[in-house]
């Protein structure tokens, strides 16, 4: 199927389009807003402006895809492949990233608001100036991530891993640090309002 299939079918009223390879089109600046892509090739497509708010991209491949701008508020995107996609300046608010990939993407000022991602994979992942407040990253891989000037007030990172991450005026207030693994990581430049560092995890990050 082709980027001008797709949009007649939508434009229609369809909204189903499970398993579809899309695999490099260029659906920018248009209005997908609820439709289903689980399971839908769309690797290395160009969806930078368009609307996808509370789409189901459910195992959805976006591997390399550029989607710069896109909205994808509530969408469900759980266990989605987002390997090296650029997100930068995305909305990903309320979205369910949970267990999904994110490993050496570019989410530089991107909106993560209270979003899901509980055991998904941000190693080597660009977070500079990202908005995560209140986000759930419980168990998430943020190995090597870079986590400059990135919020992060009232986020749960309970039993995540920032081995190696780097965070720079990162603002970390009210973080939930159980069981953190700090190897290697300098919070002194860090705003750590409300936090309570297990002892362990301050003898790592020195």
């Amino acid at each position: 199927m082709d980027a001008d299939e797709l949009l007649k079918r939508y434009c229609a009223g369809e909204r189903n389009f499970p398993q579809v390879s899309l695999h490099l089109v260029n659906l920018s600046e248009v209005c997908l807003a609820g439709i289903n892509l689980n399971l839908a090739n769309l690797a290395n497509a160009t969806l930078s402006q368009s609307n996808l708010r509370g789409a189901n991209l459910i195992e959805a491949n976006l591997t390399a895809a550029v989607l710069w701008r896109t909205n994808f508020s509530g969408a469900n995107m759980i266990l989605a492949n987002l390997k090296a996609a650029n997100l930068i300046r995305a909305t990903l608010r309320k979205v369910d990233l949970h267990k999904a990939s994110l490993a050496k993407a570019d989410l530089r000022l991107a909106d993560l608001h209270d979003a899901d991602l509980s055991n998904a994979n941000l190693a080597g992942a660009d977070l500079r100036y990202a908005n995560l407040t209140g986000a759930f990253l419980a168990g998430a891989n943020l190995n090597g991530a870079n986590l400059t000037g990135a919020k992060l007030s009232n986020t749960d990172l309970s039993h995540a891993s920032l081995a190696k991450a780097i965070l720079y005026k990162t603002d970390l207030s009210y973080v939930d640090f159980t069981e953190v693994d700090l190897t290697r990581v300098d919070l002194q430049h860090c705003l750590l309002h409300g936090v309570t560092l297990p002892e362990r995890s301050l003898i790592e990050a020195g």
